[in-house]
Order: C-alpha cells, then sequence, then structure tokens
C-alpha cells in the first residue's frame, strides 16, 4: 500500500504562511532544494488545494523556470511527472497535465487510492492535509522547519485535533533548515 505523506514548509513558529498569505520567508536554497526534489521522486501523485495547484502549476506552465538551472530542470521533470488532483469548488479548468479535479475531499477515494496505488502520494496545503489528518489517512509528516518566525498567519498543521508523532528521521541543512519525519501514532 502507498504511503499518504505531507509534505511542507514551515515556519519555526508552525506556520506555512505569514498573515498576508506570503511564504517568501524561505529564501531558496540548492540543498533544500536538491533534498526537496528527491524526496518527490518516489511520489506518483500530488493531492493540492487549489492555492498550492496554481502556486506549483508554474513549474509546467513557465518553461522559463526550468531554463534557470540544472535543480530546477530537474524539479520541474519530477513535477510534471506526477499525477495531480487537485480539490476546488472554484475551479473550473486545469493548467497542467495529468491532472484531475475534484470538488471536495472524499476520504473513502483517498483510501482507495493509497490502496491501489503503485507509489507514494504526497498531500500539500494546509487546509487539505488537515481534512487528511483528521480522518487519519496521513501516513507521514514530513516538515522542512525554517529558522524564521514570521508571528502568526496560516497555520502549517490543524490546530483543532491532538495527533501524537513519533520521529522517525531529521536531518539538518547548511542554512538552519531542519527536515522532521513523522508518523502519526496509530499508524
Amino acid at each position: 500500500m502507498a504511503k499518504l505523506i505531507y509534505v511542507t514548509n514551515v515556519s519555526l513558529d508552525g506556520y506555512i504562511e505569514d498573515e498576508k498569505g506570503d511564504f517568501a520567508w524561505f529564501p531558496p536554497d540548492d540543498e533544500v532544494f536538491t533534498f526537496t526534489t528527491d524526496l518527490l521522486r518516489s511520489v506518483g501523485t500530488l493531492l493540492y488545494g487549489r492555492r498550492l495547484y496554481e502556486k506549483m502549476a508554474v513549474w509546467e506552465t513557465d518553461p522559463s523556470l526550468a531554463a534557470r538551472s540544472s535543480l530546477m530542470a530537474d524539479f520541474a521533470r519530477v513535477w510534471q511527472a506526477a499525477d495531480k488532483v487537485v480539490y476546488s469548488t472554484t475551479l473550473t479548468a486545469v493548467s497542467t497535465a495529468a491532472t484531475s479535479v475534484e470538488r471536495t475531499f472524499d476520504p473513502a477515494a483517498v483510501r482507495q487510492l493509497r490502496a491501489t496505488a503503485s507509489s507514494d502520494i504526497a498531500i500539500g496545503g494546509a487546509n487539505l492535509a488537515a481534512q487528511a489528518i483528521r480522518a487519519g489517512l496521513v501516513d507521514e509528516c514530513q516538515l522542512l522547519v525554517w529558522p524564521t518566525a514570521v508571528g502568526g498567519g496560516k497555520p502549517g498543521l490543524p490546530t483543532d485535533v491532538r495527533t501524537d508523532f513519533a520521529l522517525l528521521d531529521e536531518r539538518r541543512f547548511g542554512n538552519g533548515v531542519v527536515h522532521l519525519r513523522y508518523r502519526p501514532l496509530g499508524h
């Protein structure tokens, strides 16, 4: 069975974006970027909320990104190779290949996807991931914690449900970022 993995960047105080909806507080870093690309290589399907999908679609719709460096070209190839499911009540069309839209998050459909997938599934977007965590679907949380406190914004983990985790792995990067890999207890 494939794992459902929540992968996200968070500030030291636990936010994925600040109060203005911005996440420019985590600057590009080749070591972290390469690590993230390698992490996504094992993923066959990406589950996204609309806002995250719209931000990430540029990896297919804007070829100038991949032309900037071999690292960016590699990420673009990895991102484009994955199937994408976007959960949105407002999106009427998608701009990328291998992408479908679902109007609502259906835990039973995600369980079925996990049972039949030949490779892992990544979920992104705090609101969508919170629904999956509440439904007990997330097998791993992989957090890239940036050494910045933004003071408020959108939390990276749901604030209305208690979930205990077991630390599986950690890695420190030269720029102060720490990758933490957790398994929710009970999985």
